[in-house]
């Protein structure tokens, strides 16, 4: 067997997320929201008072597309929007009391995907794949940055 023939840690890393996201999928048909939504939730948990166009970024979707997806949860009683006291255009967000069971519900259903999916690999195991994962997160968020700094600068040269 050749070396191309094995698969690569990327690809391995994204077929892994694409099939983790699918058990999710899968258990939260039972929620009544869907996974966008659930994303959405689980970020301004995390985050409570960003601004929408922040909570866009994080989520990697266009504003418009996030601006319906909240208007949604507020409509559920889940999502307050407040106005930035420092932009007027602009608003704050945050998690309703209403919201807390779901989350907790979400929350379980993430734990019980990620229990499928590390099986029997180990606690050690696990912890150290965490670490290693960090590590990459690390590297990528600093090659970015240096990245946009040398964009930067061609474009004042």
């Amino acid at each position: 067997m050749g070396q191309d023939e094995h698969p690569t840690p990327g690809f391995l890393l994204y077929d892994v997320a694409r099939l983790l996201r699918r058990n999710f999928t899968r258990r939260a048909a039972s929620l009544g929201l869907t996974v966008a939504q659930c994303r959405a939730l689980m970020h301004l948990s995390r985050n409570e008072g960003v601004r929408q166009v922040d909570l866009a970024e994080m989520l990697e979707c266009q504003p418009i597309t996030l601006a319906r997806l909240l208007d949604q949860l507020a409509e559920a009683g889940y999502v307050e929007r407040r106005p930035d006291p420092e932009d007027r255009r602009a608003f704050r967000l945050s998690v309703t009391p209403a919201a807390k069971p779901a989350l907790a519900r979400i929350r379980a259903l993430a734990n019980q995907a990620w229990s499928d999916a590390a099986g029997e690999t180990g606690d050690a195991r696990i912890a150290q794949f965490a670490r290693t994962l960090a590590d990459l997160k690390h590297n990528l968020i600093d090659a970015e940055a240096a990245a946009g700094a040398t964009e930067k600068e061609r474009h004042v040269a």
